[in-house]
């Protein structure tokens, strides 16, 4: 192929169109456990965490409820990957091999986010929440001095158990500006006039954090019926900081590979190894994701 503006024109729309077909038909995950927020700016404030929205009988005058100023915040980060094309390649006409490459980052970023949130959710033992205690702690501070657990110990791998139908939900997904793809083809470009190749990448600004503790309760025990009843209870009997009940519905339990065959053998199987009905059957959905091991 001849190297000049028209055929470059052309061969990057190609290869864009790649890129936006592995992005369209990248399965997702992330959405059923995280609130995606638009942000504007470099760091976000969350200081409404910590306050569910109520709504009461109106007597006398309107209660209207401060938004608790814990100081949780959410800084962006820049993200990019890329790849290159030798310039021969192209004169050559075998740019066709390098359209695979393009739905390849296309797909990349579209389940880039997944990375982040589940990397995050398995580090909720650790990292810390909008109350300064770990997302999963048996610590998290309630205003009349006592402490409530979202966490139930032990040392097996990890699964979360999820009221994940709300439309705030456990995790937070700040968008700030989208990845696109971009080409750096032109002759006088850096890379093509020093290197010989042409560029090929994306970018994008974006970061992730938790929302509500209340919303998710973690185990590192081992997943049988009785820890997920035990879950299960934890979650349905959780209450605000002024002691109502917060009407949670425990739908998704998360679990890593090494956990799947006992969650579906919870939730999943219809009858148990007696014969006897599943209590469980169907009470939730199962996710089973590489980043909870």
């Amino acid at each position: 192929m001849i190297i000049n503006k028209p055929n470059m024109a052309v061969l990057n729309n190609g290869f864009r169109a790649a890129f936006n077909a592995g992005f369209r038909d990248a399965p997702v995950y992330w959405p059923k456990v995280a609130t995606e927020i638009p942000s504007g700016t470099l760091v976000e404030n969350y200081s409404w965490l910590g306050q569910f929205p109520d709504i009461e009988e109106w007597i006398g005058e309107r209660v209207e409820k401060d938004m608790e100023q814990y100081g949780y915040s959410i800084k962006n980060k820049e993200y990019a990957g890329g790849v290159s094309v030798p310039r021969p390649s192209i004169e050559d006409d075998q740019y066709g091999v390098y359209k695979p490459l393009m739905a390849e980052m296309g797909f990349a970023v579209k389940t880039f986010p997944d990375l982040l949130v589940f990397q995050l959710l398995a580090a909720g033992w650790a990292n810390l929440c909008y109350d300064g205690q770990a997302f999963f702690s048996d610590s998290h501070p309630m205003p009349n001095g006592t402490f409530v657990s979202n966490d139930d110990g032990g040392a097996s791998n990890p699964w979360v158990l999820m009221d994940a139908k709300r439309p705030l939900k456990p995790m937070i997904f700040q968008n700030r500006r989208p990845f696109e793809f971009v080409a750096k083809t032109k002759p006088d470009d850096e890379g093509v006039y020093v290197q010989n190749k042409f560029r090929y990448g994306t970018d994008g600004r974006c970061n992730v954090g938790f929302g509500f503790w209340q919303q998710a309760h973690g185990s590192k025990q081992d997943l049988t019926d009785d820890a997920f009843n035990s879950a299960y209870a934890a979650l349905l009997g959780r209450k605000s900081d002024q002691g109502r009940p917060l009407n949670l519905t425990p739908s998704l339990l998360v679990c890593g590979p090494s956990n799947r065959a006992a969650a579906y053998n919870v939730v999943k199987a219809e009858r148990k190894a007696s014969g006897a009905s599943n209590i469980n059957f169907q009470v939730v959905d199962v996710l089973v994701v590489p980043w909870l091991t």
